[in-house]
């Protein structure tokens, strides 16, 4: 039980004792640490749905409050109710967090299964910055969801079909370079892309002959599929090579084409069942309604100052399908064939009206006993504050951004690490790099826009991942300078100075964090954390001196420096991001 759980649970007892009943007594954290520990405001609440004083009623709760083993409390203002933790409680908690293996993280989401569908890029193309936000943020938030015990299914739901296979199909014909294939294939089908997109513009034929090389795809025919599997397993090699220096893995890799055979019986179904109808040719789904708000209803589209119809058209009047089609299709495959009660859509924010939609015809389908969420995020921008480009225009590509990282931290590495060898000297490079770009995206808040500042992400002080790996190589320094090893199972910390109570404090923190960060999909809250327990933990190493220390206090300093280690070390890896032994 986390210290916020445990006074809930005696806070909850005295108003029970005060009011003859039970009610929720919510305690956070103190934003302001001169006042204490944690606060509730439960008593003004309650004492405002009761027509009483709440300081009044503050008072009588803290005489009933059974704080023993824990700490003290007291009022502030028109009835805050402040708390403030024993330093032999914190030891306490310190001692029980490092026998732990969980590190004091409570398991809250056993029995509950989740797709997480993230990344998701376009076959034939390479990635580019914009695949940044989701791949990270969707990998992050898969191992916290592991961390807390649910059953997480990745989903690399990759676009695998589709109108850019006719103009890749085309132009492979027309003009495919091999040896360019063979070297870089995702640079040589972006070419052909290209140079197909660029003719269909220019000549109304070259348009056509796109479009009815996929639809020979679509049909079957053998040497248009022959290519589009050559295609996908280029594709695949080129893409594993990112994932890879990201340390990203996918369960699956069900793209859209993994649904072909169900869209047309899909669309039959919906327009039997009277879901979906026929409109100018199209099969399309329109509001039913619900809700009865038009400004809630994602079916419905304002114009000219009147509620106009904005149906999800799930076949198109050439009879073709699309990914809205394909998603309905993957949401009922997801339930039936892999059980989840949970869907996580870890897409840019601009598709918000579409997940709403398929969100709403989920409900109609019966499957509104789903948690679906689109998980939204902003916009990278470049230090012209401006979304981020290159000089042509054109979307950096991921590979090319993350070579430029792992120069920029080459650089730094070779002025400052103590490293030994041009090989360790490399693979510090690369790992702090990547660090450094995942660490950026993960300290934001999903939905603002951020800054890729390299000179930023790569500075060993301030808000990175350099300065925590720093703190974690620090921590660990410390051991390798004893001249003997102690057994730290053995030890119970005393806690005296204000540095070490303050380290401790935000230890016990950890296990309250972790499970927040799932209630609005943040992993920004465990960086956040993060950040401040590294800077305890800097307060803590200037002034509590370790090693130098008489052996009990030593000890019970070495407990807290292996501690944070662990906790620093589990918490970036729930964010992706490794730690070095030296930099």
């Amino acid at each position: 039980m986390t210290l916020i759980q445990e006074l809930e649970s005696r806070l909850a007892a005295a108003f029970e004792s005060v009011l003859g009943e039970r009610v929720a007594a919510p305690v956070v954290a103190a934003a302001d640490l001169r006042f204490g520990d944690y606060q509730s405001n439960a008593a003004m609440a309650l004492a405002k749905q009761r027509k009483t004083n709440p300081r009044a009623l503050a008072e009588q709760v803290i005489a009933a409050l059974d704080l023993a083993g824990i700490g003290s409390a007291d009022i502030a203002g028109p009835g805050f109710i402040n708390f403030k933790i024993a330093p032999e409680t914190y030891a306490a908690r310190a001692k029980a967090q490092h026998a732990d293996p969980r590190l004091g993280v409570p398991v809250t989401g056993a029995g509950r299964t989740v797709v997480v569908d993230f990344s998701a890029p376009n076959v034939a193309k390479p990635m580019h910055v914009g695949h940044i936000r989701s791949t990270i943020l969707g990998d992050s938030l898969a191992r916290i969801a592991r961390c807390l015990g649910y059953t997480v299914i990745t989903d690399n739901h990759i676009g695998d079909w589709g109108t850019q296979f006719g103009m890749i199909t085309w132009a492979w014909k027309n003009g495919l370079n091999e040896q360019a294939l063979l070297e870089n294939p995702l640079q040589e089908l972006l070419r052909l892309y290209r140079h197909a997109s660029e003719s269909a513009k220019a000549d109304e034929a070259v348009r056509e002959a796109c479009r009815m090389e996929l639809v020979k795809l679509q049909q079957g025919d053998a040497e248009n599929f022959e290519i589009w599997q050559r295609c996908i397993e280029l594709s695949r090699t080129g893409l594993d090579r990112i994932y890879d220096r990201l340390d990203v893995s996918f369960d699956h890799w069900l793209g859209e084409s993994a649904y072909n055979d169900s869209l047309a019986p899909l669309v039959d179904r919906l327009v039997a069942e009277g879901l979906a109808r026929e409109s100018e040719g199209a099969i399309c789904i329109f509001s039913n309604g619900v809700p009865e708000d038009p400004a809630k209803d994602p079916f419905l589209i304002k114009k000219d100052g009147e509620w106009t119809d904005f149906p999800m058209m799930i076949r198109k009047s050439d009879g073709a399908f699309n990914y809205a089609t394909t998603d309905i299709a993957t949401l009922e495959f997801r339930r039936r064939e892999w059980k989840v009660d949970a869907a996580w859509y870890v897409v840019d924010h601009r598709q918000s009206l579409h997940f709403q939609q398929l969100f709403a015809v989920a409900e109609r389908i019966g499957l509104g006993d789903m948690d679906l969420r689109h998980i939204a995020f902003g916009t990278i921008l470049g230090t012209d504050g401006k979304p981020l480009k290159t000089r042509s225009g054109d979307l950096p590509q991921l590979a090319d951004v993350l070579d430029e990282a792992v120069a920029a931290a080459a650089t730094a590495v070779a002025e400052r690490s103590r490293v030994d060898t041009e090989e360790e000297r490399a693979a510090l490079a690369e790992l702090i790099g990547i660090s450094a770009v995942k660490f950026t995206e993960l300290a934001h808040h999903r939905l603002s826009d951020y800054v890729f500042d390299l000179d930023k992400m790569l500075a060993l002080q301030g808000d990175t991942a350099p300065y925590l790996q720093y703190s974690v190589v620090r921590c660990r320094s410390i051991f390798r300078k004893l001249e003997e090893a102690v057994d730290l199972s053995a030890v119970t910390p005393v806690l005296s100075e204000d540095a070490e109570i303050h380290l401790a404090r935000f230890l016990a923190r950890y296990g309250e964090v972790v499970p927040t960060i799932l209630d609005d999909h943040r992993p920004n809250l465990l960086a956040n954390y993060l950040l401040e327990l590294a800077r305890a933990n800097h307060s803590f190493n200037e002034a509590c001196p370790v090693l130098k220390a008489e052996v009990a206090v030593r000890d019970s300093r070495l407990l807290l420096c292996d501690l944070t280690s662990r906790v620093l070390t589990h918490g970036l890896a729930l964010l992706g991001i490794g730690c070095p032994e030296k930099m």
